[in-house]
């Protein structure tokens, strides 16, 4: 199999940071977007001025409208659109698609409660074993920028193999893990959990409270991960603990920031505003809320935070509900 192209669908921070560390590997890399004023500035300038403004693109980096032509004309897929578009976006894609199909967007499908694995294969005509996903602590700006990134490339691992030794650069290292489920679920329910701890710096709650939260946070990770079918384990690396430390308490995560400008009592609306990209977290603990009902599962954390952005519940309530749980022993 040839992979000398690379064909990125999103062009936004995440897409055109992926695109612009893969241009390394890549002998062209094409990217999709929708917004005629991106892609005009990706191929005139060499910048995406409206989500990485002063990061200049390498010249083998071209950008499209056309969904169909990008798709066509790369070697291997990464896809880095929002999820719940990613079903959407999919659907125009015509014929039996036959090279690797690498899905880099993170959360849960809120209508069928499914994985953007799941997504891919029922979205396009596609082996299972040609599904990827790409998962980790990595902020966009940084990945552009050229900063040392570690991340987690899960799927088959015989192609994965081969995978890894395209994709991996000298500042963006992929790590192999057949747990496509774990690696989602880790990659999906951290961006709720970041949106608490950062709720919780907005009120103040200090150190002691973000390293609680982050550490039942894990639990509530690592539980989704069993029922979906995912293994403890994974949740300890990269594309669990690794994505969930970086998101709750980095100054660049978009999660974290809404949590912040809530925690400071700014309404949910007008803090989706001024963080002014998509908060994938908002729309993930829908999907979480569904979940723990059907599944019968206990998400206190992700349950308090739908509750505070979707039923109004005021962020010092939420507080003072999950102090006063009932007591019980610590599981891990």
């Amino acid at each position: 199999m040839e992979l000398k192209s690379l064909s990125v669908l999103g062009a936004g921070s995440w897409g055109t940071a992926l695109a612009q560390a893969f241009s390394q590997k890549f002998e062209t890399v094409y990217v999709w977007g929708r917004d005629r004023n991106t892609v005009d500035q990706i191929n005139s300038l060499k910048e995406n001025r409206k989500y990485l403004k002063g990061i200049k693109l390498r010249e083998n980096i071209t950008a499209s409208t056309d969904l169909q032509l990008v798709f066509r004309q790369g070697n291997l897929v990464v896809i880095a659109v929002p999820t719940q578009y990613v079903r959407e976006v999919l659907s125009c894609i015509d014929g039996t698609v036959e090279k690797p199909v690498v899905s880099a967007s993170k959360g849960i499908e809120i209508e069928s409660l499914k994985l953007l694995s799941d997504v891919i294969q029922e979205s396009l005509s596609i082996e299972k074993e040609l599904v990827f996903v790409l998962s980790g602590p990595s902020f966009a700006r940084e990945v552009a920028e050229g900063l040392p990134t570690a991340v987690t490339l899960a799927g088959d691992e015989k192609l994965g193999e081969k995978l890894q030794s395209v994709m991996n650069t000298e500042t963006f290292r992929l790590y192999l893990n057949e747990d496509i489920v774990g690696v989602q679920i880790g990659g999906a329910v951290k961006n709720v959990i970041a949106i608490a701890t950062g709720a919780g710096d907005g009120l103040g709650l200090g150190n002691n409270a973000r390293a609680g939260l982050i550490t039942r946070g894990l639990f509530e990770m690592t539980k989704v991960a069993v029922v979906f079918g995912g293994k403890p384990q994974t949740l300890y690396g990269l594309s669990g603990l690794g994505d969930l430390v970086l998101t709750a308490t980095g100054e660049l995560s978009r999660n974290r920031k809404f949590g912040l400008l809530i925690g400071k009592g700014v309404p949910v609306n007008e803090a989706l505003k001024q963080v002014g990209q998509v908060v994938e977290g908002v729309k993930t603990v829908k999907a979480l809320k569904k979940i723990s009902i059907e599944k019968g599962i206990e998400l206190p954390i992700s349950e308090i935070v739908y509750s505070v952005v979707y039923e109004g519940l005021p962020p010092k309530e939420a507080v003072k509900i999950l102090m006063n749980r009932q007591p019980k022993k610590e599981e891990l």
